[in-house]
C-alpha cells in the first residue's frame, strides 16, 4: 500500500509551487506494476501545468471495492482509475464528462449513467477469451480449435483422458471475480446472444436469473466442474498464482480478460498459446466485450476542471496507450489510435477475435463487467463471483444460483 491509509484523508490541498495536488488511485498487477504507473502519471503531468499527482494503490486489485472503503470514511480519492462508477454516480460522487470532452472516445456513451459519462471509455476488452496451451492439444490429439460447445466438451474430454487438467480457474481470497470467466462466456453464447439488454429487462422486472436461458448458461459451468473438466481445488489461488498455475502447465485452456494477451507474449512460457473464443452450442460467434476502464474525477475535487483535464491528458496520451497495449492487452477506444507495429502472436490473436467480432456484428456485453445504465447493482458482481465458487464446488445448482442473484439483486435495490 502506498500514499495513504483508509483512515488518513488523501491530499486535495494546493501544493507548492501554486499547484494543485489531487490523489490518485491506481491499482497493481503483475502486468501493471509501480514502474508503470509512475511514468504514465508524469507523462499526463507533463501535459498539465498546476497540477501535482499524488499516487494511491490498491492493497489488492478490487479497486472499486477500496474506493468503496476510502468514500466510506470520507476520503474518496480526487481521480480514479478504472473503478466501477456504479453507485459513485448516482450518489453525485463524480463529475460527468461532457460531450466535448468526449470527441476523441470511439464509443462516448460507453457505460453511461442516466446519459452522463462518469468514466473515460478508453479501452475495449474482449472477456473472456479462452487461451491454450498448443503443446497439451496436441498431446491429446486435438488438431483443432473448438467451434461449437460440443467441440469445447470433446477437447475437454481428450484432455482428461490425458490427465490433464481441461481448465485453469481460480479466483482465491480477494480475487474471487477471477472464477467468473466460464460464467461470462456461457452467459454471452445462452443469455446475451438472445437478449443483449437482460440486465436493463432484469431492472425493469421482465426477465429473471431463474428464467431458463440464464439457469442454462450456469448450469454449463456447473456440467463442466462435475465432470472433472474445472479442478475445484483451484479455486483457493489467487489471480497471478492462477495465471502461473496456466503458465506451469497446470492446465490446458484459460478463460481469462484480453489482458493476459501481452503477459503471454512478453513472458512466454515453455509452450506456444494460441487463443480461440468462447464457442455458442451452434458456433454461431458471440463476442463478449467491455468498453469503459478510464479515469473518473471526484465531483468534490479541489478542482474538478483541472482534474477532469488531466484525465483526459491520462487516457489518450499515446505513450501511456503504447504501454497499456504492450504490458496489458489493451484495444484502445481512442480515434486515430494505431498500437505499436511489435506486438506478439497472443495479442494479434487476440485482436483478431475482437475485430472478428466487429465484422460478424457479434458483440455483446461482458457478464458482471458492465458499467452503468444496463449493469448489475453495486456489489452484485462480487456476490456473483462468490456464487460461481458454489457453483463450481457443488454447493449450488444451478438454479439455486439463478434465484440466489435474483435474491441478491432484490436485496441490493430495496
Amino acid at each position: 500500500m502506498a500514499g495513504c491509509g483508509v483512515g488518513e484523508k488523501p491530499a486535495a490541498t494546493p501544493a507548492s509551487g501554486g499547484k494543485v495536488e489531487l490523489s490518485f488511485l491506481v491499482f497493481e498487477t503483475p502486468n501493471l506494476n509501480a514502474a508503470f504507473w509512475d511514468a504514465a502519471i508524469a507523462r499526463a503531468s507533463a501535459k498539465v501545468p498546476g497540477v501535482t499527482i499524488k499516487k494511491l494503490v490498491t492493497p489488492n486489485v478490487d479497486r472499486t471495492g477500496y474506493a468503496k472503503q476510502l468514500d466510506a470514511s470520507g476520503h474518496l480519492p480526487d481521480i480514479l482509475q478504472s473503478v466501477n462508477p456504479a453507485g459513485f454516480a448516482e450518489a453525485g460522487k463524480l463529475a460527468a464528462f461532457t460531450d466535448d470532452e468526449l470527441t476523441n472516445f470511439i464509443a462516448p456513451k460507453a457505460g453511461a449513467v442516466d446519459g452522463k459519462i462518469y468514466q473515460l471509455p478508453y479501452n475495449t476488452q474482449v472477456i473472456p477469451v479462452v487461451y491454450y496451451n498448443k503443446d497439451a492439444f496436441a498431446k491429446a490429439g486435438i488438431t483443432e480449435t473448438p467451434k461449437t460447445y460440443k467441440d469445447l466438451l470433446d477437447v475437454s474430454a481428450k484432455l482428461k483422458a490425458k490427465n490433464i487438467t481441461p481448465f485453469v480457474v481460480g479466483g482465491g481470497g480477494a480475487d474471487t471475480w477471477a472464477d467468473m470467466y466460464p460464467l461470462t462466456g456461457t452467459v454471452a453464447t445462452d443469455v446475451y446472444a438472445k437478449t443483449p439488454d437482460f440486465l436493463t429487462q432484469r431492472k425493469d422486472g421482465k426477465v429473471k436469473f431463474a428464467d431458463a436461458d440464464f439457469t442454462k448458461a450456469a448450469q454449463k459451468v456447473a456440467d463442466l466442474a462435475k465432470q472433472g473438466y474445472i479442478d475445484p481445488a483451484g479455486l483457493s489461488r489467487s489471480y497471478a498464482d492462477t495465471e502461473q498455475a496456466f503458465r506451469d502447465g497446470k492446465g490446458a485452456m484459460y478463460p481469462m480478460g484480453s489482458w493476459f494477451a501481452t503477459s503471454a507474449d512478453n513472458n512466454k512460457p515453455g509452450f506456444e498459446i494460441g487463443a480461440f473464443p468462447w464457442p455458442s452450442d451452434d458456433g454461431t460467434p458471440v463476442t463478449p466485450t467491455f468498453t469503459g476502464g478510464g479515469t473518473s474525477v471526484s465531483a468534490s475535487a479541489p478542482n474538478v476542471d483541472l482534474a477532469k483535464k488531466w484525465a483526459l491528458a491520462f487516457d489518450e496520451d499515446k505513450e501511456n496507450n503504447d504501454a497499456f497495449v504492450k504490458l496489458d492487452g489493451s484495444i484502445p477506444a481512442i480515434k486515430g489510435y494505431t498500437p505499436p507495429t511489435d506486438m506478439g502472436p497472443v495479442y494479434q490473436a487476440t485482436v483478431a477475435i475482437y475485430q472478428q467480432g466487429m465484422k460478424d456484428n457479434s458483440i455483446v456485453n461482458a457478464f458482471s463487467q458492465e458499467t452503468g445504465d444496463g449493469s448489475l447493482p453495486p456489489g452484485l458482481a462480487d456476490k456473483s463471483a462468490l456464487g460461481v465458487q458454489d457453483l463450481i464446488t457443488g454447493k449450488k445448482s444451478a438454479g439455486d444460483f439463478a434465484s440466489y442473484l435474483d435474491d441478491q439483486w432484490a436485496k441490493a435495490t430495496q
